[in-house]
């Protein structure tokens, strides 16, 4: 999320954000799109397949860097979840949201704000998938990032970040309580990728979050999903088809 911006904090949501009104609404800048990341990254972005439930929301984008360059390229796509996709406006589709969120959204914005901002603040409403489906792109071969790795630290970061009161203990940043490791991954578990079962990974032991991966050689693919929301999807992911504008000109 760009700086200066803030609506109240739901971890089981994944919003974290405040507003510094020293900076001018208007100024601040629109974080980028899921099309302006794909169509930036070096590789086609991974998502869920396509399924009423699942609607794409917002990235984010990260790395790693050494002297030689980039060492670790990764996109993450969030996602609204729709228990009724035929109604939108069906209050049952709506979340129970923290005391300081439903405040929160009850007030009016002091200032008018760019409708970007307006639309992450509607969104709060509903469930979302916080950084539920990752790319990991390597640009030269690693021994030290590896697919399992990967995905035990998806898993992890989803729970430190969702369910800090269940398994974070002592002072901030606290200490991951029962962690995932590399030696809880099931191998050879069949993951649908564009339509096709390849081999996978399961991370099945953590009692609050599901991870899933697949190695593609010089790209990963992880999920991290939380339990309560896994009656609502199905795990199959897809090659993110490029939007038009996203596909160079000949």
């Amino acid at each position: 999320m760009p700086a200066g911006i803030a609506l109240g904090t739901d971890r089981r949501q994944g919003w974290v954000m405040e507003f510094d009104y020293s900076v001018r609404p208007e100024d601040l800048p629109a974080p980028p799109t899921p099309d302006e990341v794909a169509a930036a990254f070096a590789v086609p972005l991974l998502t869920f397949s396509p399924q009423p439930a699942v609607e794409e929301g917002y990235v984010s984008r990260s790395g790693e860097y050494s002297n030689a360059g980039p060492d670790l390229d990764v996109a993450t796509l969030s996602y609204t979840l729709w228990r009724n996709p035929l109604n939108h406006s069906d209050p049952v589709n709506l979340v129970e949201l923290s005391e300081e969120m439903r405040v929160a959204l009850a007030v009016e914005p002091v200032r008018p704000l760019p409708p970007w901002v307006m639309q992450i603040r509607d969104r709060m409403k509903y469930p979302q998938l916080w950084d539920a489906v990752r790319t990991t792109h390597l640009p030269r071969p690693s021994t030290f990032h590896t697919a399992p790795a990967a995905l035990v630290e998806h898993v992890n970061y989803i729970v430190m970040n969702m369910f800090r009161e269940e398994r974070m203990r002592g002072e901030f940043p606290g200490e991951l309580f029962d962690p995932a490791f590399e030696r809880h991954i099931e191998h050879g578990v069949p993951v649908m990728l564009d339509g096709v079962p390849v081999p996978g990974m399961r991370l099945d032991t953590d009692p609050h979050v599901l991870g899933l991966a697949v190695d593609l050689g010089d790209t990963f693919l992880t999920a991290a999903v939380p339990r309560m929301w896994l009656p609502l999807l199905r795990l199959e992911f897809v090659t993110r088809t490029p939007t038009a504008s996203e596909i160079p000109e000949q």
